[in-house]
């Protein structure tokens, strides 16, 4: 859950006021002036209450903001702000959740109709860009890929064969969307995969890199594949 720190923030803009070299502080060259001052704390309050999502009332923040500065008795104690805080960031983000899902089925149902595109029971779609042959790995077997993930907006967030190192895995212990996916290839074959967000990371998203509600794209192909008997033994 997030959290509005303004402590932290704070201490973010007053450590901003030096530079460091070495491992040593260094003094700015000059104080900015009061207006530049306000402005930059308005920057950094800004940021962090734009990443909750929550629509604010510019008079009433403003309101309580010189409350507080001016030494009044705000409307409500720190207990009760933090408290209202966490409310509106919890409503934020389901509102924000209940947009992104809708938006994820009407692109899955536009994506659905374009020609060489299969959805599964699962809502699933993948398109084959090389059919491979022989055998198709199954839910426990140890694969290895090269792969490549975006978003919907095309934006990179892994890749193997960036790395140059294909990535080797059960596929019981990775995402749902890439167990189902992985087993629809035979080795050799590359598919490209559109992943809801279900099959994927859903409403908590990934270490900070996937968003809630995130489509994934990957482009995988199956380099090879090994029966689960088999590793187990070769393990052993």
């Amino acid at each position: 859950m997030k959290k509005i720190l303004f402590l932290a923030l704070v201490a973010l803009v007053a450590f901003g006021s030096c530079a460091t070299k070495d491992g040593e502080a260094v003094a700015a060259s000059g104080a900015p002036s009061k207006a530049d001052t306000s402005y930059a704390f308005g920057v950094a309050i800004g940021n962090s209450i734009k990443e909750t999502e929550v629509e604010i009332d510019y008079k009433a923040f403003l309101d309580g903001v010189k409350a507080v500065l001016e030494g009044k008795e705000p409307k409500v104690t720190l207990d009760e702000a933090g408290e209202t805080i966490q409310i509106a960031i919890e409503a934020a983000m389901e509102k924000k959740g209940e947009q992104s899902k809708a938006a994820e089925t009407a692109f899955f149902a536009e994506n659905g109709k374009n020609p060489g595109i299969f959805t599964t029971a699962s809502g699933l779609q993948y398109e084959v860009i090389t059919e491979g042959a022989g055998a198709k790995p199954g839910p426990t077997d140890v694969v290895t890929v090269h792969y490549v993930g975006t978003f919907l907006d095309g934006e990179e967030f892994d890749s193997s064969v960036a790395r140059d190192e294909p990535a080797t895995f059960p596929l019981d212990q990775v995402i749902d969307g890439w167990s189902e996916a992985v087993q629809l290839m035979t080795v050799g074959a590359k598919y490209r995969f559109w992943l809801p967000s279900e099959l994927a990371y859903g409403a908590d998203g990934a270490g900070g890199v996937i968003p809630p509600y995130s489509t994934l794209i990957f482009e995988v192909e199956l380099l090879e594949f090994e029966e689960a008997a088999a590793a187990e033994a070769i393990v052993e």
